[in-house]
């Protein structure tokens, strides 16, 4: 079962149509009779209260890690600063070839998804030899190390987009879009997948692990 975030994007999703020819709704699942479940969904807060019972409802029946592996299988495979370089640096040059470019980018371990951000764009302005130099760096929390690559590429792409625009404006997710079309049911994703790590722990088991096993 996919969940899908039409009704927060305002437009429709093609359904088939029964036996008499006739469009079928998605069926919403049944509502969450626990409030405090739902409350605690603070990471989809901006969503409907239909998709956010829906989640709930996973959560509360142990049914939220199958959805999210069956979805996404497996994690990425960019596990240092490196690999994570090359990668945005492809993207970016496809996108945005035209951008200012990037002097750092890497993988902080710093940022955390308590602090609200998951990805860093900084403006960087130092003074060097009586010269203001201003630098673009990206930074990228490790979580998305042991992540599904969907995952990785989306805030990689919305941090990419702030080289352009700064602000969260329709341009903003216009472009975000046109690097990568599904921007908005990954994003939603990833917030299931934070929810999870909340209310539930890792979805993943990490390379160290597996290697130990």
């Amino acid at each position: 079962m996919y969940i899908t975030i039409c009704e927060r994007l305002n437009y429709k999703k093609a359904v088939p149509a029964d036996d008499s020819g006739a469009a079928q709704e998605y069926t919403i699942v049944e509502s969450i009779t626990d409030s405090s479940i739902v409350s605690s969904l603070k990471y989809l807060a901006s969503y409907s209260p239909n998709l956010q019972q829906q989640i709930a409802q996973l959560l509360s029946q142990n049914r939220l890690t199958d959805y999210l592996l069956q979805k996404y299988p497996t994690v990425s495979d960019i596990p240092n600063d490196a690999a994570l370089r090359g990668y945005v640096m492809d993207l970016k040059n496809q996108y945005l070839r035209k951008s200012q470019p990037l002097s750092k980018i890497v993988f902080d371990k710093k940022i955390h998804v308590v602090n609200n951000a998951l990805g860093l764009h900084s403006f960087v302005s130092r003074v060097q030899g009586g010269k203001l130099k201003s630098k673009n760096e990206i930074r990228i929390s490790t979580l998305f190390k042991n992540a599904p690559h969907e995952f990785l590429n989306m805030i990689v792409v919305h941090e990419l987009a702030h080289l352009k625009e700064k602000e969260h404006n329709k341009a903003f997710y216009q472009l975000c879009r046109h690097m990568l079309p599904d921007y908005h049911q990954i994003e939603f994703d990833v917030r299931v997948y934070l929810t999870h790590l909340e209310e539930k722990g890792e979805v993943y088991m990490s390379q160290s692990a597996i290697n130990k096993t």
